[in-house]
């Protein structure tokens, strides 16, 4: 899995959730998994061989972009060619939801 910084603050741009936008980012950088953020809602999805996540908020705070936000964040854990992502949300109901999504690199590529 291929990671790439662009120095310690990372990319600081507004895709309002635009997932168009974000891919093309994503092909501009050359990376595998891109993370993105600012619109308080939780996503983790694969599309064309690569990995997007957006981890929502941890306090499932208001965002104009996401009006029910549901608490959550994510935990990564990348070994060699493999990310498993462990999703945690907390929706109304009160109980905690973990789901557990794999990516493996090279499985499906563009």
């Amino acid at each position: 899995v291929s990671t790439q910084s662009t120095g310690s603050s990372g990319i600081n741009a507004e895709y309002g959730g635009d997932n168009d936008a974000i891919a093309a980012v994503r092909r501009q950088l050359d990376v595998d998994v891109m993370v993105s953020g600012h619109t308080h809602k939780l996503e983790a999805y694969e599309k064309d061989g690569k990995f997007y996540i957006n981890p929502g908020s941890v306090t499932g705070a208001y965002s104009p972009m996401e009006r029910n936000p549901v608490p959550a964040f994510i935990l990564m854990d990348i070994q060699s060619s493999t990310l498993v992502t462990y999703v945690y949300s907390l929706p109304p109901d009160g109980e905690m939801e973990v789901k557990k999504i794999e990516f493996k690199k090279g499985d499906r590529e563009e």
